[in-house]
């Protein structure tokens, strides 16, 4: 009988160890995360310090809107449901070529957005809100965001379509007047338009969802609210030098 309790003894001491071992590792603290080389955080886990929102020029300490529509909790930035579309933007602006890193979690059919300099990359729960419904994805989980900006781009279009790495277009002047030949044929030299532009490539969970998305010449990076509850965090940039 003795040797028999020390058995089962020995047996509940192991479930409990096992069970102590197997509790679930707790949430990220604030600090805890710390951005990658090269880069800098835009979020410090603890309050809206650097950004700015509509009338409130600087939340540097503050860790919620006047709203309640951004806040901060437990290294994260939630967004929460109200009326109308609202934008918490970097007091920062980023007119260089840039990278931007961060991590978002949607609730089911949630829908937010990242604004680059201005335009807008749709942000949300793609699965079932779309506009990169394939695109692999972690419902209810951590997802990634990689936003990379190139300056200085420069788009051709002809008859409003864009001129392709596989096209050649010819452009001469005789006599003070241009001419212009795209693949041989003449086109109309008003019907030419070139521009220089910034573009944005976007991928999500390492998937290219945007190949040139453009952005804003200058200016500042944006969080979206509209509907539904959105968390970000992990929010780091790298310029270039």
């Amino acid at each position: 009988m003795k040797h028999s309790w020390w058995r089962y003894g020995l047996a509940a001491t192991l479930v409990v160890a096992f069970g102590v071992a197997g509790v679930a590792t707790p949430a990220e603290e604030p600090g805890d995360w710390k951005p990658d080389p090269g880069y800098t955080s835009l979020f410090n886990g603890k309050d809206l310090t650097g950004w700015k929102y509509g009338k409130e020029k600087d939340l540097s300490g503050k860790t919620e809107t006047a709203d309640k529509r951004f806040e901060v909790k437990g290294g994260i930035i939630l967004v929460n449901e109200g009326k109308g579309i609202k934008d918490l933007y970097t007091i920062q602006d980023f007119n260089k070529e840039f990278n931007l890193k961060l991590e978002f979690r949607a609730a089911s059919k949630a829908d937010s957005g990242v604004y680059i300099r201005g335009p807008q990359l749709q942000v949300r729960d793609y699965p079932t809100v779309g506009p990169y419904k394939k695109v692999k994805f972690n419902n209810g989980e951590w997802n990634t965001l990689d936003i990379t900006v190139k300056n200085g781009v420069i788009k051709t279009t002809v008859n409003n379509k864009a001129v392709g790495p596989k096209d050649v277009l010819e452009l001469t002047v005789k006599n003070g007047q241009p001419s212009a030949k795209l693949n041989g044929s003449p086109v109309d030299i008003n019907d030419l338009k070139i521009s220089v532009s910034s573009v944005a490539e976007c991928k999500c969970n390492g998937e290219v969802i945007e190949k040139a998305m453009a952005a804003g010449l200058k200016g500042g990076i944006g969080l979206q609210a509209e509907t539904g509850k959105f968390e970000f965090r992990h929010i780091q940039v790298k310029e270039a030098q």
